[in-house]
């Protein structure tokens, strides 16, 4: 099994501030309404940096499709 390691050391602190900021609202507001509220801004976060990281990955994949055929172009063509 491969371990991923995040490229962006920034998301994972993010993750953990809003799922503070989670816990910390929850402590304070209590299972109130605003929980929801709360739960929402917590998911769309996550949801935005999930959205990078796919955006990234999909950005070195095509990368790397366009640098294997660069070398075949310059291997046909000397």
């Amino acid at each position: 099994m491969q371990i991923r390691q995040s490229s962006d050391p920034w998301a994972l602190v993010i993750i953990v501030l809003s799922f503070g900021l989670f816990g910390l609202a929850l402590v304070l507001k209590g299972f109130t309404h605003d929980l929801f509220l709360e739960g929402g801004v917590f998911l769309v976060s996550l949801k935005l940096i999930l959205m990078a990281k796919k955006n990234m990955e999909t950005e070195n994949r095509l990368e790397r499709h366009l640098t294997e055929i660069k070398e075949l172009l310059t291997h046909k063509n000397p």
